[in-house]
């Protein structure tokens, strides 16, 4: 019998395939993504995982069992302490200091992205949040495996370390363990229910493709020229 997660993945296939052909994807494994699309990519991203840590510590609040709670608890730690630091080191060596990325304003679709996960997260239940947040998490996973698989991509002078960093063995363990509590919530709910968490899913996993689009074209907001 398929998994919730198998029936998360069949649904979001035509975007998720949309996305690892899309040329900010698909330069990060071939060399081709121009260095300033990767740099606002890097402020944006940045930014986002301000949001990002947020959704874990409401995570761990709406968790029923300790052992959960902890988990998201030092994802939250780890995000905020290690992830965004190294973050900080990376976007050193494209010359964007630390101030730089503090001072980032957000663009639209960053905005958009992390306002609708935590709508989500404030407002619905643990599965309702972990569907939200699910499509980074795996897809990034899914991205860095593809690109590892490109001849040079592991040892590119610029993005090589995003790749070796997204296909690692840690961060899969990190993916997995995700992919499996939202099987492990999705148990028992109505369908009714298991609709609510794909449109979550689904709506995502649109707004990490236009993240995608939206640092590839260094636009900030789509009303106004850059």
């Amino acid at each position: 019998m398929a998994t919730f997660t198998q029936r998360l993945l069949n649904s979001v296939a035509p975007i998720w395939e949309r996305t690892h052909r899309h040329p900010f994807v698909t330069g990060l494994g071939d060399g081709s993504l121009p260095v300033e699309s990767f740099k606002f990519y890097l402020k944006q991203d940045y930014v986002y995982l301000i949001d990002y840590a947020k959704l874990f510590a409401i995570a761990s609040t709406k968790a029923d069992d300790l052992a959960t709670s902890a988990k998201f608890a030092a994802l939250q730690e780890a995000t905020l302490h290690h992830e965004m630091e190294l973050h900080r080191q990376y976007a050193a060596r494209f010359g964007i200091s630390r101030e730089e990325l503090e001072a980032t304003q957000p663009s639209f679709v960053m905005l958009a992205y992390t306002s609708y996960m935590l709508k989500v997260a404030h407002q619905g239940t643990l599965a309702e949040l972990v569907s939200a947040v699910l499509p980074c998490m795996w897809s990034y996973w899914e991205i860095g495996k593809q690109l590892a698989q490109v001849d040079g991509a592991l040892d590119h002078e610029l993005y090589g370390e995003w790749v070796r960093t997204y296909s690692s063995d840690e961060f899969g363990q990190l993916a997995q363990w995700l992919i499996g509590l939202m099987d492990q919530l999705a148990k028992g709910k109505s369908e009714r229910e298991l609709a609510r968490l794909e449109e979550h899913f689904l709506n995502t996993s649109r707004m990490e493709y236009l993240f995608w689009e939206m640092a590839y074209r260094r636009e900030m907001w789509p009303c106004e020229k850059n």
